[in-house]
């Protein structure tokens, strides 16, 4: 933590406090960010990282969610788990949202809460909420420490539960006497979990079912999930579709798992996916799913969805295999493990030149399309020419909404962990703070926040991190004055009865911009952002833009609820 030059003052070195044994533990972790907000149950555990010799920097959001959502953007980008500090009740309560959305999205993150002392829990005492029973449903797990004794060792196995097997998020909850006191003992021990052992590496006699089910397909499609992402599997996927050339496609959190340019890739799947690719899984003959879950968004109708292929299902949760989608190969195992022993197993495969040139059809066939009046500004060429202006090469955060599935179908990423968004929560007011801790994790890549005129306001108040930490975040709001893809979903399902979608009075962003002291600019015109862009992502400092794009656009393709993963709409005529 950045500190003054004021004398510190700690406990003898023999005798500690709960919170000092919490900051020493953190350190053994190699926590260097911690985003968090103070308040009267964690004051023992500030205090502790004020006196601390360790490099902390701690990031002081404006609310606790833009907290957790940092932390969620840090953790993506970094690798390893993200860290937050809140106090009880209210403080706790406030992370819910980021809590839930990680477990969803398969995040790590050690949460570490507040709690009222123990001779009071259980009488209501002011600021108390039960945060195990809150938190229980959406943890990977959670603990309540019952002395400071046991510090060390549940720090321990928070950090090793969020950040193996399935990564997710762990609370750990601290009554206020527990790191006020003073302790001369601690638990060093290691720690043993015998209920908790992941499954890393595949059955190999799995894998030689699925290398014998590649030697017969005729049309295999691979279906890449964040799971290869978090499993550090891209490199040896792309060798894999490369050497026996098998088409690719991705669910949303899984881009960037493939090249987006590559010419085996379809695009992403789902009820905003390509034609090729949502046709590609229609009619593939074996679906090999690495890393993914299968979610709704995904499958559609789950009567339709590949009902002419084998299913292959690799992941290291096996609690997801089987669970929505019939599967003949379960593969339980590390992405990267089970494509490393498929590839040693795997000596041949069939030709698929007639497979790949229904796909190539289809790509020239039923590309994505928009209309682009020149004296407009449309999204679409907005998410296409960011692409352009900066080469591929940013990370992207975004909300969640029309402009996030844009960003989505427009912006090619071509390697890992340049994609943050939340896709299983869809939590509108995740895509700013997201990139406040992904641009904290990579602080010399670029970081273009792109965000909703809805969801920006749900967490624009951490604009005040941007100032005080001069992070160059270029922040892009896709400003239709409407909930997008709520009034998109009335015009198409509600005859266009927009209740409550469209959004009547805005504040302007430029001089909410400026009165954080922070670059802002409005946008209406193609030509005035063509002008101005390549400056914005040269200058060393944060910049909002307010795009004005037009109100009436809708995200095509899209599959309507209750259809088929074949039955879209919006395709091009």
């Amino acid at each position: 933590m950045k500190v003054d030059t004021k004398p510190k003052t700690k406990p003898e070195a023999a005798v500690k406090t709960g919170a000092d044994i919490l900051v020493e533990s953190l350190l053994e972790q190699k926590v260097e960010t911690i985003f968090g907000y103070p308040g009267g149950a964690v004051l023992p555990i500030y205090d502790a990282l004020y006196r601390s010799d360790g490099d902390f920097e701690h990031i002081l959001t404006r609310h606790e969610q833009g907290a957790i959502h940092a932390a969620e953007g840090y953790a993506r980008v970094a690798g390893k788990p993200g860290v937050v500090i809140a106090t009880s009740g209210p403080g706790a309560t406030n992370l819910v949202t980021g809590i839930a959305d990680a477990m969803m999205d398969s995040l790590p993150l050690v949460v570490i809460t507040g709690q009222v002392a123990t001779s009071v829990t259980g009488t209501d005492a002011f600021q108390e909420a039960d945060v195990m029973g809150i938190t229980t449903p959406i943890t990977k797990h959670n603990y309540q420490v019952q002395s400071s004794y046991e510090l060390p060792k549940v720090i321990k196995e928070a950090f090793h539960i969020a950040s193996t097997g399935r990564p997710g998020p762990v609370v750990v909850d601290i009554p206020k006497d527990i790191s006020a006191n003073l302790c001369t003992e601690t638990d060093q021990s290691a720690f043993h979990l015998p209920g908790y052992q992941p499954t890393i590496k595949p059955n190999p006699l799995q894998i030689k079912k699925l290398t014998e089910a590649i030697k017969k397909s005729k049309k295999p499609l691979i279906l890449t999930g964040a799971g290869v992402i978090h499993g550090h599997a891209s490199d040896i996927l792309l060798e894999i579709a490369e050497e026996y050339s098998i088409p690719v496609t991705s669910t949303l959190l899984g881009l960037g798992a493939f090249p987006g340019q590559h010419d085996l890739f379809l695009g992403m799947a789902g009820m905003h996916g390509t034609y090729t690719a949502n046709m590609a899984i229609a009619e593939c003959d074996l679906l090999i799913n690495i890393g993914a879950r299968f979610d709704d968004r995904l499958t559609g109708n789950l009567n339709y969805f590949a009902k002419n292929a084998t299913v292959a299902h690799v992941d290291i949760d096996p609690a997801e295999i089987g669970k929505n989608v019939p599967t003949d190969i379960p593969i339980v195992s590390d992405s990267k493990a089970a494509l490393a022993e498929l590839k040693k197993q795997l000596k041949e495969g069939p030709d698929h030149e007639e497979w790949m040139d229904q796909l190539n059809q289809n790509k020239m066939a039923y590309p994505l399309w928009y209309n682009n009046p020149p004296e407009e500004m449309v999204p679409q060429w907005l998410m296409k020419s960011l692409y352009h202006a900066t080469r591929g090469e940013a990370i992207v955060t975004t909300d969640v909404g029309q402009h996030q599935m844009w960003a989505a179908q427009y912006y090619s990423f071509g390697r890992p962990n340049r994609w943050v968004t939340s896709g299983g929560l869809g939590t509108m007011g995740f895509g700013f703070p997201a990139a406040i801790g992904a641009q904290l994790a990579k602080p010399k890549d670029p970081v273009v926040a792109i965000v909703g005129d809805g969801g920006f306001q749900m967490t624009l108040q951490e604009l005040s991190v941007l100032q005080e930490r001069g992070l160059p975040v270029k922040i892009i709001i896709v400003n239709n004055g409407a909930l997008g893809m709520v009034r998109q979903w009335q015009e198409a399902f509600y005859d266009k009865r927009y209740s409550e979608s469209i959004v009547g009075v805005q504040p302007d962003f430029v001089k909410l911009a400026e009165s954080y002291n922070i670059r802002g600019m409005k946008i209406e015109t193609q030509k005035e952002f063509t002008d101005i862009i390549h400056e914005v992502m040269a200058y060393d400092g944060p910049v909002l833009m307010d795009c004005r794009v037009l109100q009436q656009e809708n995200v095509y393709p899209m599959i309507a609820p209750g259809k088929g993963i074949h039955e879209m709409v919006g395709v091009k005529p």
